[in-house]
C-alpha cells in the first residue's frame, strides 16, 4: 500500500471505460487499490483494465468471481493473468481443487477468495443448502481457500473476525458491505462502518457507491481516507 493511501478498494461499477478512468483518477491520492467487477468487464473488455491503470501505483482487483469446472477456471486465470491484476476473485464453493487449480494457473497473481456474497441474508443461505449460520459456512469456506493456496479471502464485516481468527495473520482479508455511518445499505444484507470493519481484522475495504455515486468522488474518497486514519 502507498504510504497515505487508505486501505481501500474503490469498486468501479461504471456504465463505461470513460467513467470508470474518471473515477480511478479522482479517487487515487486518497485509496490504495481499484476494483473492476464482472459487469463492467464484460461490458468493455479487458481494455477497461489499462484505462483505468492510468491511476498510477494502485493495486488491480479483478473482481470477476470465477466458478466452473477446475480446468476451466485454470484456463480463464490464465488468461486474465496477462493484465496483471494483483487480485482476482473466484468462489470459494467451487471447491478446493477449482482454487488450487487458479492458485496454479497464475501464480503471479493473489487468488481471492469470495466466501459467502454479502447479498445473502440466513434465509437465503438456508435455501441454497449452506449448513449452519453464515459465520460457520464463511469460516469453513475460508479454510478451505488458503489451505489451496489463496492469498486473500473476501467477507462480510460480520464474519471477519471469525476468519480472521481461522485463517491468522498473513492472509488478507477483503470487506466489501462497508458503509460510511449514515449511508443507504442499497443492496447489501450484512454491513458494518469502515472504522469497525478494520478494528475486526479487516485488510482492505471495498467501497462503491458512497464514492462513486457522490457528487465529488474525489472528496468523498478524502474524507472516508481521513475518517479511517
Amino acid at each position: 500500500m502507498t504510504h497515505g493511501q487508505a486501505p481501500i478498494v474503490v469498486a468501479l461499477d461504471a456504465p463505461d471505460a470513460d467513467t470508470a478512468a474518471g473515477w480511478a483518477r479522482a479517487v487515487a491520492p486518497h485509496v490504495s487499490v481499484l476494483k473492476v467487477g464482472l459487469e463492467l468487464f464484460c461490458r468493455t473488455g479487458p481494455s477497461v483494465v489499462e484505462a483505468v491503470r492510468g491511476a498510477d501505483g494502485l493495486g488491480l482487483f479483478l473482481d470477476l468471481k470465477l466458478h466452473d469446472i477446475p480446468n476451466t477456471v485454470a484456463g480463464a486465470a490464465r488468461a486474465v493473468a496477462g493484465l496483471k491484476p494483483t487480485y482476482l476473485t473466484v468462489h470459494a464453493s467451487g471447491g478446493a481443487d477449482m482454487v488450487r487449480a487458479a492458485v496454479e494457473a497464475a501464480p503471479e497473481v493473489c487468488i481471492t477468495a469470495v466466501t459467502v456474497l454479502t447479498s445473502l441474508d440466513e434465509a437465503a443461505l438456508a435455501a441454497i443448502g449452506l449448513v449452519g449460520p453464515s459465520r460457520d459456512a464463511v469460516r469453513r469456506l475460508a479454510a478451505l481457500s488458503v489451505a489451496a493456496g489463496a492469498g486473500a479471502i473476501v467477507c462480510s464485516p460480520h464474519e471477519v473476525a471469525a476468519v480472521r481468527a481461522e485463517v491468522g495473520p498473513d492472509v488478507v482479508l477483503i470487506t466489501p458491505g462497508v458503509r460510511p455511518a449514515g449511508s443507504d445499505t442499497q443492496d447489501q444484507a450484512r454491513v458494518a462502518t469502515p472504522g469497525q470493519a478494520l478494528r475486526d481484522g479487516a485488510d482492505l475495504l471495498v467501497i462503491g457507491r458512497p464514492i462513486t455515486g457522490a457528487a465529488d468522488p474525489a472528496a468523498a474518497a478524502a474524507r472516508i481516507a481521513a475518517s479511517l486514519a
